[in-house]
């Protein structure tokens, strides 16, 4: 049975689930279907979380390995850089380099590795503390620095290629 507490909880980490989703899955159309089997999993296994552990460490696994079985499965969708929705906003309000610079920056991030991706993901965007990333993706915290490391050097030199 949930607890108030639990659903809470969850509903708090939603939109850094959704943000770390859509960085793994490349849209926000795909982000949100992992993101939505994410909280489904969590929900019907709400029983094998530990009380007291760390909730978000415990989802974030959920989805890393949802979206390891989803592309191992070969089920997911063709990817696009830029959301439909994204044109419209272009011209609107003046923001038009930021919505170019952003785009850049999925399409770099697009470019690396997943595994250097994750690490960028958990670390760059998330905030997560090298020990706690790398008990996420399962690996040791040394894997984890060096596949960040790579990582940020190739969205590094991307980015100013893309320039």
């Amino acid at each position: 049975m949930l607890t108030e507490g639990f659903e809470q909880q969850v509903l708090v980490l939603l939109p850094r689930l959704r943000r770390f989703a859509i960085g793994l899955a490349g849209s926000p159309a795909d982000g949100d279907d992992l993101c939505q089997m994410t909280l489904e999993r969590a929900l019907t296994r709400r029983d094998q979380w530990q009380e007291g552990t760390r909730l978000d460490s415990w989802m974030y696994r959920i989805m890393r390995n949802i979206f390891v079985d989803e592309k191992r499965s070969g089920a997911r969708r063709a990817q696009t850089f830029v959301d439909a929705e994204a044109g419209l906003l272009v011209g609107s309000d003046g923001a038009q380099e930021s919505v170019v610079e952003l785009s850049n920056v999925d399409r770099a991030m697009q470019q690396l590795p997943e595994d250097q991706r994750e690490a960028v993901l958990l670390v760059m965007v998330e905030g997560y503390a090298y020990k706690e990333a790398a008990e996420i993706v399962g690996c040791p915290v040394g894997t984890l620095n060096s596949r960040l490391v790579r990582g940020r050097d190739a969205l590094l030199t991307l980015l100013e290629d893309a320039a």
